[in-house]
C-alpha cells in the first residue's frame, strides 16, 4: 500500500488484499473517541534567573505563570524541573544555586495546585550548559530551569 492519509486496506475471505482510501469525516466517525482519550502532547519551557540568584527574569515571570497554566489545565500532570547555572562560582555552589532554582520553580506549581507528588525536581549545577563557555563566564542563557510537562 502506498502511504497515503487515511489510507487502510480491506482484506477478503480468501486474503485478498484491496487498497483504499477514507475521509477524515470518516476516520472520526470509527475512531473519534479513541483520538479524544489520547493524553496531550508534552510541552517544554525554559525559564531564565538573574546571575548568582533563584531571581526570575523579567521576561520569564510571564512565562512561568503559562506554565502553572498548562500544568493545571492537565488532570494528572506529570512535571520535571531541572536547574542549571552559568560557569561563575564554585562547582558546589552552583550545584545549590540550580536545586535552588528547580525547587522555586516547583514551589510555585505546588502554589498552583498541583500536587508535590507530581512534581520532580533536580539540580544539574553547571555540567550541561546550553552554552559552552570557559569557567568564570557568565552566560545568561545557562541560568535555566527547563520545565517538562506530560
Amino acid at each position: 500500500l502506498r502511504e497515503l492519509p487515511y489510507a487502510e486496506a480491506d482484506v477478503s475471505g480468501r486474503g485478498a488484499i484491496a487498497a483504499r482510501s477514507v475521509d477524515a469525516a470518516e476516520v472520526q466517525s470509527r475512531y473519534g473517541s479513541t483520538l479524544a482519550a489520547q493524553p496531550r502532547r508534552p510541552v517544554s519551557y525554559t525559564v531564565h534567573f538573574a546571575s548568582g540568584s533563584d531571581e526570575l527574569t523579567a521576561e520569564s515571570k510571564p512565562l512561568l505563570d503559562q506554565v502553572k497554566q498548562e500544568a493545571a489545565g492537565r488532570p494528572a500532570a506529570e512535571v520535571t524541573a531541572i536547574g542549571h547555572t552559568d560557569r561563575v562560582g564554585s562547582l558546589e555552589d552552583n550545584d545549590a544555586l540550580s536545586k535552588k532554582r528547580a525547587e522555586l520553580v516547583r514551589g510555585a506549581l505546588m502554589s498552583a495546585g498541583i500536587p508535590a507528588a507530581q512534581i520532580e525536581s533536580a539540580g544539574r549545577g553547571e555540567r550541561e550548559p546550553v552554552v559552552a563557555t570557559a569557567d568564570e563566564v557568565a552566560e545568561p542563557r545557562n541560568r535555566r530551569v527547563e520545565i517538562s510537562i506530560r
